[in-house]
């Protein structure tokens, strides 16, 4: 029996789902974080953009523990080796920067949809505060974001090819 069928649920046509997963990922989330940091600083892309980027980044946080998921059950196929684990390690850690890419574009969408027009009585200090807040969380969230997936890309690289290609 091939040790791939005892990956079960996460596979697709006798693959194994991760690196099937790991692909929409590795474009979703730095376009998530592109779309995000563009709405917190040019308002036409935000007008345009709108909804799109917390639902993008809604679907990151639903797609991201699936994928973790999925490399944990080859993971198990493969069975132990450095380079797995800390790919495994790196993986593990997206998660709360794709919550945190969402939480604040949510918090943009509404603070941009409704938010800015019912502060006009708060003072004009907490109308520039929030947006500035919003644009560093922003930049913060997507910069290192993307970097995770750069290093859990990089990391799953060498665990696959480092062996072969030297």
């Amino acid at each position: 029996m091939d040790p791939l069928q005892t990956i079960g649920a996460f596979e697709v046509t006798g693959l194994p789902l991760h690196p099937l997963l790991v692909h929409a990922v590795v474009v979703l989330a730095p376009l998530t974080a592109l779309a995000l940091i563009l709405g917190s600083v040019w308002p036409t892309a935000r007008r345009r953009l709108g909804i799109v980027t917390p639902l993008a980044a809604l679907l990151l946080v639903a797609l991201v523990p699936i994928t973790v998921a999925a490399g944990q059950a080859l993971s198990e196929v493969l069975g132990p080796a450095p380079a797995i684990d800390t790919h495994s390690g790196y993986g593990q850690m997206l998660l709360p920067w794709v919550i945190g890419m969402f939480l604040v574009a949510a918090a943009q969408w509404a603070w941009f949809r409704w938010g800015a027009e019912r502060t006009t009585d708060a003072g004009p200090r907490r109308r520039r505060a929030v947006p500035i807040v919003l644009a560093v969380l922003a930049v913060g969230l997507g910069v290192g974001t993307t970097v995770m997936v750069a290093l859990i890309g990089d990391s799953g690289a060498r665990a696959v090819w480092g062996g072969i290609l030297g």
